[in-house]
């Protein structure tokens, strides 16, 4: 999906994780990652947000959770905080010290983490239900401790994802008032859907039904005297950061910008440049077909290519997909090649649902590349 387009306009991060591999310094199934793009991208990005008042919160489930990238991001950049997909990314980055600025977005925090978290601090907790907002309720009174909560809304025809399912019907927040109302512990602060804004498979990215659905919320806090922030993800880049701002939003949680993969990444040259790419090895071949090394296949990825290294010589092949009911234990590529070379992709995935590495990279930028440190999918440092 991205392979043409990492070639083109990052070559230098390519040449190096070939070099990484050839080696012996990163083994097969490594996701490598350009700190200095990472932070170039985020720069940019935060210079866009600044200029139209959108406060942007990073999203790195993406590049494995990496709480080395995190503290860059805070330390380099103006996106000081972290929106993560889950309780178990909350935990990886409260343990590393990182603040937080969105919890439950995806996923829910569950009751028996509720405490730890609200004691940690987070801006906003993103809530689902009633009976999530009544348990933080009571937790933020024992603790005395203000929260804010970012209501997800939905209605029929929005466009959800399965598995993401969740949230308050219009006919709901009346009630949901009422109760956050009755606690001087807690308080509305926003509303949120996801995604807010998808490609449309040629050079745009679109609102979805799903702000009609905000905008509506919006309107019946407002009856109730409730002024309140729009978080706005999905999609979140240098070009759709003021459409945020055009349709009253305050929040975006740029993920894959930071890399420079959304799907207008892969048919338009944006400001953010290709951060990302993925290293395997041609294990072995069969009936005129090479196999390399899997653990970072992402069926939504469009994996559709790759670029095999042996020496000097490089040539380009098709990769083969996976049947649903397979294991990427190896990926299928149409031609072989020689055992040993080296295999580049370069696509969308989702590194904390694979069993790859992810090798940080940093001094590309400058001409003075080094490997900087090798973590696993979840954001440990991995030592060998």
């Amino acid at each position: 999906m991205f392979l043409d387009l990492v070639n083109r306009r990052n070559r230098s991060l390519v040449d190096f994780a070939v070099k990484l591999h050839q080696d012996g310094e990163i083994l097969p199934d490594t996701y490598v990652v350009d700190l200095d793009a990472v932070i170039q991208n985020a720069k940019y990005m935060s210079e866009i947000a600044n200029k139209e008042n959108v406060e942007l919160y990073y999203m790195l489930k993406q590049i494995g959770r990496n709480p080395f990238i995190a503290r860059a991001l805070a330390e380099n950049t103006d996106i000081k905080k972290a929106v993560v997909v889950d309780y178990k990314e909350a935990l990886r980055m409260m343990e590393e010290g990182l603040s937080l600025g969105n919890v439950g977005h995806l996923v829910q925090i569950p009751d028996a983490l509720l405490e730890k978290i609200i004691s940690y601090g987070t801006d906003y907790i993103t809530v689902y239900s009633l009976e999530k907002v009544q348990q933080i309720i009571r937790v933020a009174n024992r603790l005395k401790k203000h929260q804010k909560f970012l209501l997800k809304v939905i209605e029929k025809g929005d466009n959800i994802y399965d598995g993401q399912y969740g949230g308050f019907h219009l006919s709901d927040l009346n009630e949901v008032i009422a109760i956050v109302e009755a606690s001087e512990w807690v308080e509305i602060g926003g509303l949120t859907s996801f995604p807010c804004f998808l490609f449309d498979g040629k050079e745009n990215i679109i609102p979805t039904n799903n702000m009609k659905t905000v905008e509506k919320a919006k309107e019946i806090l407002e009856k109730e005297g409730i002024q309140s922030i729009l978080n706005m993800p999905s999609a979140t880049c240098s070009v759709t950061i003021p459409e945020i701002r055009k349709l009253g939003g305050h929040q975006g949680e740029p993920g894959h910008a930071l890399t420079g993969t959304t799907p207008l990444h892969a048919v338009l040259d944006l400001p953010e440049i290709p951060a990302l790419v993925y290293v395997s090895e041609i294990s072995h071949n069969l009936d005129g077909r090479s196999y390399f090394y899997g653990g970072g296949y992402y069926r939504r990825g469009h994996f559709e290519n790759v670029e095999v290294v042996n020496g000097d010589n490089v040539v380009f092949d098709t990769v083969l997909p996976l049947k649903d009911e397979s294991i990427d234990y190896y990926i299928e590529t149409k031609n072989e090649h020689p055992v040993g070379a080296t295999v580049i992709g370069s696509f969308r995935t989702q590194i904390f649902v694979t069993r790859s590495d992810l090798a940080i990279v940093s001094g590309l930028q400058s001409g003075k590349p080094h490997l900087v440190g090798i973590y696993d999918s979840l954001g440990n440092k991995v030592r060998r």
